[in-house]
């Protein structure tokens, strides 16, 4: 296994003292066989409160109410973390998943769930665009199937770091040809549940050339689940299957489930100066002491 630091800085700068309304932060990596938070350390200005939960999408969620006002917000978390190896689909024994999948009776309420189309109206043309893409996979492959969705996207979409707010739907991104990874990612869940194929969102860090010059973002991509073989990513902007690159964060059925950083200010829209955001990651040598008005988990 290998340590990793990962710094996520996020700042809110506005043009008078204001105050915050609650916040919500999803942070923390999600934690399993194939990756472990060694140490966590919060530093969060102005002056806070803090309670940690967990969602129904077994996130680790902590939930800000701020104590002053104050002309920035600032939010920073800096987690150690040990990466094993994770072996892709390819590499493991007896991967073969049918298609149609068909989850069984314990599975199948939990899977509906992620099933639902989060764009409705736009379920059938999805469907259709769908349908061509895969019309290469080899039949009956639900693996294959989930791979030619994710090529079609990485071939018909161009990626576009967006700083706006929210996701584009599946048709304004297929009609745009281009998009964020998060758009990319939402595209490809709802082209996978149009297909009878459970899906989730998924937010995290990517660790790349951006990453370790300091000046990466989050990362979005989807998860399928295979019956028989358990949930796996698919990374849409790269056009590949995850790997130990990539870190989750947070895991949804909606984009909006795993927002990093979420609230409100009380002001008015001219009071809002920007926002700057910043993802470093660093091989660990040794974790750093905490600071003052941080937090260690």
């Amino acid at each position: 296994m290998s340590s990793l630091r990962i710094t996520h800085e996020t700042l809110y700068q506005y043009n008078r003292s204001l105050r915050f309304g609650t916040h919500r932060l999803v942070l923390r990596p999600r934690e399993g066989h194939d990756l472990q938070v060694e140490r966590m350390v919060l530093t969060i200005e102005p002056e806070y409160s803090i309670e940690w939960s967990r969602d129904v999408f077994g996130n680790s969620v902590a939930t800000v109410d701020f104590r002053a006002e104050a002309a920035q917000l600032r939010i920073v978390s800096q987690v150690d973390v040990l990466r094993g190896e994770m072996p892709r689909l390819a590499e493991r024994s007896g991967i073969a998943v049918s298609y149609p999948i068909i989850y069984d009776d314990l599975e199948a309420t939990v899977a509906a769930a992620y099933l639902v189309s989060v764009y409705p109206e736009e379920r059938a043309p999805v469907a259709t665009w769908a349908n061509n893409a895969i019309a290469s996979a080899t039949y009956g492959d639900a693996i294959s199937i989930v791979s030619s969705l994710n090529q079609a996207v990485r071939q018909q979409i161009n990626y576009n770091r967006r700083e706006e707010k929210g996701v584009q739907s599946p048709l304004e991104t297929l009609n745009k040809g281009t998009g964020s990874c998060r758009d990319m990612a939402t595209l490809l869940m709802e082209a996978c549940r149009a297909l009878g194929i459970a899906s989730r969102f998924s937010s995290g860090y990517l660790d790349c050339a951006a990453s370790m010059a300091g000046r990466a973002s989050t990362h979005a991509w989807a998860e399928v689940y295979l019956a028989g073989r358990g949930w796996t990513g698919f990374d849409p902007t790269l056009g590949e299957q995850t790997s130990r690159k990539h870190i989750a964060i947070g895991l949804s059925n909606h984009p909006r489930g795993v927002m990093p950083v979420s609230g409100r200010f009380y002001g008015s829209s001219a009071d809002y100066w920007g926002m700057k955001v910043a993802v470093k990651f660093e091989m660990n040598e040794g974790s750093a002491a905490g600071q003052r008005n941080s937090g260690a988990f």
